[in-house]
């Protein structure tokens, strides 16, 4: 809680004021059937229009006062809350932003969404109800209950008979709605969760012909989520009235006993009006404060969500280490790897020295590890036991950023931004000038279709690079890793989607740009490691052999197959 606590710092002016505003403005309005009762009992029956007059005035300039007054409590209010909002909104962002991929991995994105937007939103408008209702309601209970108690002390037990059923209301209702907010929050996860899913994968919805199964499934996930939102929306709405016909049934009793009063001659109807005014501003405070209670349990749901993401430490830390990364180098030593909830290891003792400068293909069949296995380079997972190290230095005590400057990746889902094909190359090296760009972009065989395009490298690429096709989407990856310069890079299968020519262009062209550079290829074809200097042939989590192609042709029965398969006829 101290997390979301320290967004409102801020705003603390905004939060503090609006219930100083809003103080004076039950002052006023308190004070308001005073004035009215004196006009009733005092001016009306002297007969004095000038009295009249005077307490009509006085009673007018405090209502417009009144409103003044929570009309700058309201603004203070929104104010504050609007920018707390976006304080915790942002420190959500940047938390999530913090968080490894095995962190990101026990989240589901869909729900982290709903977590920055509609738990925040939920959490923004309870603030501004705490700085509002929930200063009011009670500020007014208590100045009405005052006033009231010194008018008539036997009218003011109803009051006292009303309180413990309203309690007994509100905690009712409370616990039957609780689980309901959090059930009707899962069910936004859901629903973020197969939007999501869908617009990323239109195209294949499209080219299956699947509209129609993609629509039931939205359409039964969407009909959960409205029917909870109704019955939660229902369970509150059966409140209001519940309050109201207890606020009623006081009225009623207060107009009878207060009737006979005034016909015994115990008490003025003027003072049975404001003692009515006085009951009825308790009872619709005590309306508002089980109001509040419902968004309150409702509020907590989402606080709980948020403090799931904030109390989620990254599990991968900086280490201490911000020197230069001096060579290329790497070292797995008796490493082994195991995702999140996973029944067995993905790598299994792994031992490997790789020299910098070399180029190292890495094959073996589908699930086998490849990827995994680079993955711990740059600490984008880590080891679950052993070493990895860069340049004879363990991963784990580089500063992250050090490291990964220097260690690019070209994964295996190529993700393009939004925005012009020259701003998602900078994202390699910001301050690249435009020859560096060019001469990258011709390493990855990308200068001949980015000059074929009106605006060159001016030209918008769309959300994700729609307006490429696969293969132009590897080839700028792989333009905007050579821009980084590192020691280290790593083309998880980034050649697939590219023809055998190109592939070959872009290797020979690699070579040249990346000497001195320490290369890791994951490949599918053996064509694209047949001329690096080392092959890892890994099987089921283990590297079985790692020796040079020629090497690996003579003794390894894996490498053999799979070249005589893909080589068969080729010369």
């Amino acid at each position: 809680m101290k997390k979301i606590i320290a967004c409102t710092k801020k705003y603390l002016p905004f939060i503090i004021l609006a219930p100083v505003a809003l103080m004076i403005e039950v002052i006023l309005e308190v004070n308001i059937p005073k004035v009215m009762a004196d006009i009733i009992d005092i001016a009306i029956p002297s007969g004095s229009i000038d009295a009249v007059g005077q307490l009509g005035t006085k009673m007018i300039i405090m209502a417009l006062c009144s409103l003044l007054a929570g009309i700058i409590g309201c603004f203070l209010s929104s104010t504050g809350a609007i920018g707390f909002g976006s304080e915790l909104r942002k420190k959500v962002f940047n938390q999530i932003e913090d968080f490894s991929f095995e962190n990101v991995d026990s989240f589901q994105q869909s729900s982290l969404l709903t977590r920055l937007t509609t738990d925040v939103d939920y959490i923004q408008q309870g603030l501004r109800m705490m700085t509002t209702m929930f200063i009011r309601a009670p500020f007014m209970m208590v100045a009405a209950a005052i006033v009231a108690y010194q008018i008539n002390k036997d009218l003011f037990v109803v009051f006292i008979v009303a309180i413990p059923i309203i309690l007994v209301s509100i905690v009712i209702f409370g616990k039957i709605g609780m689980p309901k907010f959090r059930y009707m929050l899962t069910k936004y996860d859901g629903l973020n969760d197969m939007a999501q899913e869908y617009l990323t994968n239109v195209r294949v919805v499209k080219s299956f012909v699947r509209q129609n199964y993609e629509e039931k499934k939205f359409s039964d996930v969407n009909h959960q989520l409205m029917t909870s939102s109704i019955d939660i929306e229902g369970l509150m709405c059966l409140l209001g009235p519940v309050m109201q016909l207890i606020i009623f049934g006081c009225v009623i009793a207060v107009y009878y006993l207060g009737g006979m009063d005034i016909v015994s001659g115990t008490m003025e109807l003027g003072q049975l009006t404001a003692f009515i005014s006085y009951i009825s501003q308790i009872l619709m405070g005590l309306l508002m404060m089980s109001m509040i209670f419902l968004n309150i349990i409702r509020l907590k749901g989402s606080v709980d969500r948020l403090k799931e993401v904030l109390n989620t430490e990254s599990l991968i830390k900086d280490g201490p280490y911000k020197g230069s990364v001096e060579q290329g180098s790497v070292d797995f030593v008796n490493v082994s790897f195991r995702y999140r909830n996973a029944s067995k290891d993905s790598l299994s003792n792994i031992n490997l020295h790789v020299d910098a400068g070399q180029t190292i293909g890495v094959i073996g069949a589908t699930g086998c590890g490849k990827t995994s296995l680079v993955n711990l380079i740059a600490r984008l997972y880590d080891a679950s036991t052993g070493v990895v190290k860069v340049s004879n230095r363990d991963v784990k005590e580089y500063n992250l950023k050090v490291l990964r400057d220097q260690v690019a990746m070209v994964l295996q889902q190529n993700v393009l931004f939004s925005g012009t094909i020259e701003e998602n190359l900078r994202w390699g090296n910001e301050n690249a000038t435009m020859d560096e760009i060019k001469q990258a972009c011709k390493a990855a065989c990308a200068d001949e279709f980015i000059e074929s395009f009106p605006d060159g490298y001016k030209s918008d690429l769309g959300q994700g690079g729609v307006n490429v096709s696969g293969g132009q989407k590897q080839r700028l990856c792989i333009a905007r890793a050579l821009l980084k310069k590192p020691k280290i890079i790593i083309l998880d299968d980034s050649t697939s989607a590219v023809d055998t020519h190109t592939d070959s262009v872009i290797r020979t062209a690699l070579k040249e740009n990346l000497k001195g550079t320490t290369t890791f290829i994951i490949a599918q074809r053996i064509a694209s490691v047949m001329d690096a200097d080392k092959v890892i042939v890994m099987d089921e989590g283990r590297v079985v052999d790692f020796d040079s192609p020629e090497n690996l042709l003579k003794n390894n029965e894996i490498y053999r197959d799979i070249y005589q398969t893909q080589m068969k006829g080729v010369e």
